[in-house]
């Protein structure tokens, strides 16, 4: 036994009647949630839970902590004392299912085992006590096949071919899924799988109840770890070093015959957030067969006429929960001979526009206050209902215009619009997906293997399985549209392609092949499936931003109510104020309808390009001093009309400027063709004076890393007059709209400092420029001068450079580069998707704030920056600001406001205000 594997003195084993649901840490989302459905004396089988302590020490030692067989060796005895039977006894068997539970949801990454106990020996005694062979030899079968994939790790599909070969085409008459099959046929299969297990595994399956036991508590610790398990938890930022909990629960059983099932209900629809009755049933099955999709379910609605009792009982058990967790909830059941049972309860995953509908009726209901509202909705569910819609008018009535087909209709389980190419293997998405493709995952059900083509897939389409199924599951969690049980398409996997039947719309008939790579179209929120690519319309919640849809209009979208009132009571709540990153007075405007309180970020480089260019080429190319006045000279008046119409369009709001920040070569035509056209006019003997002179600057100005060269306050120092040009125009600028009654506010930004002298140059030049401005148009203008912090030297000096800066900018996207020595714009194509793979990052850095490098930068630049300027200004400009998470950590250090793109500033605004929230301890991951 390991020296590490566990205190003696820990409890590793907690009954039901011990815990509570807010023991997550301990006893994972599953164990908990038991826990507590027992404490509000609902059905729950009797059991107990293993806690991830546990789990950490056998990751961690390869050994179970030496206290813990002991410790479920009594809980057993317990369990069997209550049951009135004992495990896997021959003549009256007690079998128990062992399932994984994370403190996080994670549906179908790690592993469960159910009917544990079953053998030769005591599948007989189960047949006896429940007077139903095909019952017990139905259990057995599965038990040795999720134990055979999950315990032993035999490929599912030796299983799943020898389960189709028997119900497949001139095997047992009749039979056409497992449910069709008779006691003898599943004896016949209960020896074919113990035959797959010897050659596969290396030896019998085990006979020995308890070993069946502790085999499989041990394979759920060790799922923790599996390559999909943590896909999942990378992509749902969730941490590795949680471990998870197993329980062991008494076995109900959903299989013995037509009073019998098993079920998955939500109190609300998980896809729209409208009440009612929602979720799937399937008579004589048990749990898994639900979310793996291999049968298709009825609508939870039509148990009431299969069993009455059981639904209106299930009914009031889910009004229970909804009032008690004050949340969607997400609920397993089991009908065993008529009796409900209640497998699993948890705060449901729901689609963006559930979550912000949902949230807006349990406060109406009086179950939460605004303030948890906020903190049930996040900054990335909104940014998914700001995506286009399908125009459906253009799919459904003009479809040849447009050359789309519908060719099916199934469930609309996650919403959204998705156009790809039609793919039907994960390895196949992912690779197409890498090289640009967008693509449409097609499959009959999903499982857990193909999470990661999941994740590459723009959409996932499924012919089985309903709005509970894996599918379905996964992907609103992730918010990836998807269409389930789209009944009417046949899926060919190894053909790489789908037929679907009867879709002419003029004779009913008519047959389509989808092959792969063929353009397809679902809409998650419909369940529509089309060939071809439907055209897209704005989403009404861009509308609404847009202010061309009003909340309060009698005819208003329900979602845009939802979303008006969730913002306007982030925008009363919120510290960070969340300005945008614009060029353009249209730029500015469109940000200002999206709610935007300034301009963070005005990058006057972009006002350079198209027909501007060749001034700025002549100002490069002077060699008198004359020269170079002429040039600036003729760009002045054009930069004071670009800010005029810029602080017209913010009036009365900040508007950052920062001066000119190119690297030089985006104004330098290309050296290679360039000096083809200079050598072959010289061969023709007509060189051109003007193109020989660019030449020999674009030779003296050649730079191999330009994102590291003359650009930024070196470029201002280094061409004298050009920064000043600016400091003027943006003065004089200023000047006219306070003439013209206007509320001007810029702020002059100096880009790339690395020392304290280099923007006491700059600032000096243009104090005296501003000063020049005021006196000749008898104006105070109150213009703001400060710097960019992006280079690691400035942060490190930042109280230093404090001292001559009235306000910093962050910009964390060159800050980012300069850290950690990555090219933005080059390391997605190189090594940077090895490195999320191999968990080196979780996340790109460019994405969301690196908290421990550049994180630690910013936070020691503004602790330095306010100690020597108490009123020093802080913002940050990189697309940072747009970041739900990185938004927290801007709030946390205390910068001022952030700056985003226009798109990007409702979500910064919402994320600003969950930020001032106290942490949310529901698990609605």
């Amino acid at each position: 036994m390991s020296e590490n594997a566990g205190n003696s003195a820990t409890k590793y084993v907690y009954d039901f009647t011990e815990g509570n649901k807010d023991l997550k840490d301990l006893l994972g989302g599953k164990g908990a949630n038991l826990a507590e459905m027992t404490n509000l004396g609902l059905p729950v089988p009797p059991g107990f839970t293993i806690t991830t302590e546990a789990c950490r020490v056998y990751l961690e030692s390869g050994e179970v902590p030496e206290a813990l067989n002991d410790e479920v060796s009594a809980h057993l005895a317990a369990l069997e004392q209550t049951m009135g039977k004992k495990l896997g006894e021959p003549s009256d068997p007690l079998l128990v299912s062992v399932r994984s539970g994370a403190k996080f949801s994670m549906p179908g990454m790690m592993d469960t085992v159910l009917n544990i106990g079953l053998s030769d020996a005591s599948v007989e005694g189960l047949a006896a006590q429940a007077g139903d062979d095909r019952f017990a030899w139905d259990s057995y079968r599965r038990l040795i096949q999720m134990f055979g994939r999950t315990v032993l790790g035999i490929e599912g599909a030796q299983f799943e071919r020898a389960l189709e070969e028997i119900t497949g085409p001139g095997a047992s008459p009749g039979a056409t899924s497992d449910a069709d099959l008779s006691a003898a046929d599943l004896k016949k299969l209960v020896k074919r799988f113990k035959k797959i297990v010897k050659n596969e595994a290396g030896r019998d399956f085990p006979q020995d109840p308890r070993e069946q036991m502790d085999l499989a508590v041990k394979a759920v610790f060790t799922s923790w770890n599996g390559e999909r398990a943590r896909l999942y938890r990378r992509q749902e930022r969730i941490p590795h070093d949680l471990g998870t909990a197993v329980s062991v629960v008494s076995m109900v059983f959903g299989n013995l015959g037509a009073d019998s099932g098993t079920g998955v209900a939500f109190t609300r629809d998980p896809a729209s957030g409208q009440q009612g009755v929602y979720g799937d049933y399937l008579q004589n099955a048990q749990g898994e067969d639900v979310v793996a999709g291999i049968r298709n379910t009825v609508p939870l609605a039509e148990l009431e006429a299969l069993d009455e009792k059981s639904y209106t009982e299930l009914l009031r058990i889910m009004e229970t929960l909804e009032n008690h967790y004050k949340d969607l909830c997400d609920i397993e059941f089991t009908i065993e001979r008529g009796k409900l049972w209640m497998l699993q309860t948890r705060v449901g995953k729901r689609t963006a526009g559930a979550a912000f509908r949902i949230a807006v009726q349990l406060v109406d209901q009086g179950l939460i206050t605004e303030a948890e509202a906020l903190r049930r909705v996040t900054g990335g569910q909104l940014a998914q209902l700001m995506f286009p819609r399908f125009d459906e008018k253009a799919a459904d009535g003009a479809a040849a215009e447009h050359g789309v087909q519908k060719i099916a209709h199934g469930i609309a389980a996650s919403p959204g619009a998705a156009s790809g190419k039609a793919v039907f293997d994960s390895y196949t998405a992912i690779k197409w997906s890498r090289s640009g493709e967008k693509v449409i995952l097609i499959r009959r059900e999903t499982n857990p293997d193909d999470l990661d083509g999941m994740i590459a897939a723009e959409g996932i389409l499924t012919s089985r399985g309903g709005k509970t199924s894996h599918a379905a599951v996964v992907a609103r969690g992730m918010g990836k549209t998807c269409v389930c049980g789209a009944e009417e398409l046949e899926v060919d996997t190894k053909r790489r392609c789908m037929t679907a039947r009867g879709i002419d719309s003029s004779t009913g008939r008519g047959t389509v092949v989808v092959e792969e790579g063929d353009t397809v179209s679902i809409d998650g929120s419909t369940g529509k499936v089309y060939v071809g690519e439907v055209p897209v319309v704005p989403s009404p919640v861009v509308e609404y931003f847009e202010g061309r849809m009003h909340a309060g209009a009698d005819d208003a979208d329900e979602l845009v109510v939802a979303v008006h009132r969730i913002m306007a009571y982030a925008d009363r709540v919120r510290r960070l104020r969340v300005r945008a990153n614009a060029d353009s007075a249209e730029d500015a405007l469109r940000a200002r309808r999206f709610g935007a309180q300034g301009i963070g970020l005005c990058r006057t480089e972009h006002m350079f390009l198209g027909e501007r260019r060749e001034y700025v080429e002549r100002l490069i190319l002077a060699d008198t001093d004359g020269e170079r006045e002429d040039a600036l000279k003729a760009l002045l008046p054009m930069q004071k009309q670009d800010f005029v119409e810029l602080l017209e369009a913010m009036d009365g709001l900040p508007v950052t400027v920062r001066l000119l920040d190119p690297p030089l070569h985006e104004f330098l035509p290309d050296i290679t063709e360039l000096s083809v056209r200079v050598a072959l006019a010289e061969s023709r003997k007509d060189a051109n004076e003007n193109d020989l002179r660019l030449l020999q600057a674009v030779h003296r100005l050649h730079e191999q890393n330009p994102m590291l060269g003359l650009r930024g306050v070196r470029l201002g120092l280094a061409i004298p007059g050009l920064f000043a040009m600016q400091v003027r125009a943006i003065a004089e600028a200023a000047a006219e709209r306070c003439a013209a009654k206007g509320d001007p506010r810029a702020e002059i930004m100096i880009p790339l400092v690395g020392t304290v002298q280099e923007l006491e140059l700059v600032r000096d030049e243009a104090t005296q420029v501003i000063a020049d401005v005021e006196e000749a148009t008898g104006t105070t203008l109150g213009l703001a001068l400060g710097t960019m912090i992006e280079l690691p030297r400035a942060a490190l000096t930042a109280g230093e450079i404090a001292e001559a800066a009235e306000f910093f900018s962050f910009g964390t996207n060159d800050l980012t580069q300069t850290v950690w020595g990555f090219s933005r714009d080059d390391v997605e194509a190189s090594f940077f998707t090895a490195y999320l793979e191999k968990g080196i990052f979780g996340v790109s850095p460019f994405e969301t704030i690196d908290r421990d490098g550049v994180g630690r930068l910013v936070e020691d630049a503004v602790r330095a920056g306010r100690a020597t300027r108490p009123d020093l200004k802080l913002g940050i400009c990189g697309e940072h600001g747009g970041d739900p998470e990185s938004v927290h950590f801007f709030h946390e250090v205390g910068l001022d406001y952030v700056s985003c793109s226009p798109f990007r500033i409702p979500v910064a605004r919402l994320e600003a205000a969950r930020a001032c929230a106290a942490p949310h301890s529901s698990d609605s991951r």
